[in-house]
């Protein structure tokens, strides 16, 4: 019987996160993302029953329930299920299965989390029902629809990608569709000077990205200056890891939380302010928000001879310096 194991990382974006949300990247006549898939995983087991029962283990909240069959499971109200009933009302598995699912990042971290644990998904049932994807793009297209079904906000596809490729993705959003390049990341300025730090609280990614989709549309001027600004930001940020001018980065950075700010106060918040105020009197040279800020994760840039200093002073301020770094590419 088949036993199937996957994992996918998820991400650190670098510059151009809610640009990759339709239709924002066209109001600024196309835009580019750039982010690194991070060694903070989810994980998908699916193990073949010799019934049509289907058992559910979800480690992350501590769920564990048996189903007689697909369509009791489907039937079941619990909204904790949605993202699995809307992920096997595709797949359709004729099958009896235990699915076992878990996650490695912290609840609201900015890192992808969600969207990492649905390609997770896509991966282990593609190979469940052998019904294999054709690209890339295919891949991320589906698990950007089944996310916006069951998170009923307009998603991004951004995420997708390192969850899917791993290493240093470069996303080009224009009118003809998603252009992606991975690079890889060893040896390079980002691995080494790479801290991610988790705040302690938790964002609300599609919350935020709601409000500025909102005021764009209604042609707010400080949000489409501040959408052009971050446009530049990634341009000039893709250009930087390309030439593999990695020492640009924190400035960088700088300009695009300056940007970010000016879209919604939502995307900083005291524990950011206070986590920038302590890593920068350490010794690093610039943080950047992970995701859609308000909380969660921060990656802080520091050269490797402040690294540890560095890393005593978020300890000692409350910060959790999480044990990650950058993936290569997998494909």
């Amino acid at each position: 019987m088949k036993k199937i194991t996957v994992k996918s990382p998820t991400r650190v974006d670098l510059a151009g996160g809610t640009l990759d949300l339709w239709p924002l990247y066209n109001f600024t006549g196309g835009a580019k993302t750039v982010n690194v898939a991070i060694d903070i995983y989810t994980t998908v087991e699916i193990q073949e029953r010799n019934d049509q029962s289907i058992e559910i283990v979800s480690k992350d909240l501590n769920y564990n329930k048996m189903f007689s069959s697909l369509d009791e499971f489907l039937e079941n109200p619990d909204t904790q299920l949605d993202l699995l009933k809307s992920q096997l009302r595709f797949w359709r598995p004729q099958k009896g299965f235990q699915l076992v699912t878990s996650s490695e990042s912290p609840v609201g971290a900015g890192l992808g989390g969600s969207s990492s644990l649905t390609i997770s998904l896509i991966k282990a049932f593609s190979q469940f029902t052998d019904k294999a994807l054709c690209s890339v793009h295919d891949t991320v297209h589906l698990a950007h629809n089944i996310e916006a079904q069951v998170l009923k906000t307009p998603t991004g596809t951004q995420d997708y990608y390192p969850a899917v490729c791993g290493g240093l993705n470069i996303l080009d959003y224009s009118f003809t569709g998603i252009a992606h390049k991975v690079l890889p990341i060893a040896g390079s300025e980002l691995e080494k000077n790479f801290i991610l730090v988790y705040t302690g609280k938790a964002h609300h990614s599609g919350l935020n990205n709601f409000e500025v989709l909102t005021h764009a549309v209604q042609k707010d001027p400080v949000t489409l200056r501040a959408l052009a600004s971050l446009k530049i930001v990634a341009e000039e940020t893709a250009q930087a890891v390309e030439a593999k001018k990695f020492q640009l980065l924190p400035e960088l950075f700088q300009k695009e939380y300056s940007a970010r700010v000016q879209l919604a106060k939502a995307f900083s918040s005291p524990e950011i302010e206070k986590l920038h105020e302590v890593s920068l009197q350490a010794g690093a040279e610039a943080v950047k928000i992970c995701g859609a800020g308000g909380g969660g994760c921060v990656l802080v840039w520091s050269p490797e001879q402040k690294r540890q200093k560095v890393v005593e002073a978020c300890v000692k301020n409350g910060f959790k310096v999480m044990d990650a770094k950058p993936v290569a590419p997998l494909l």
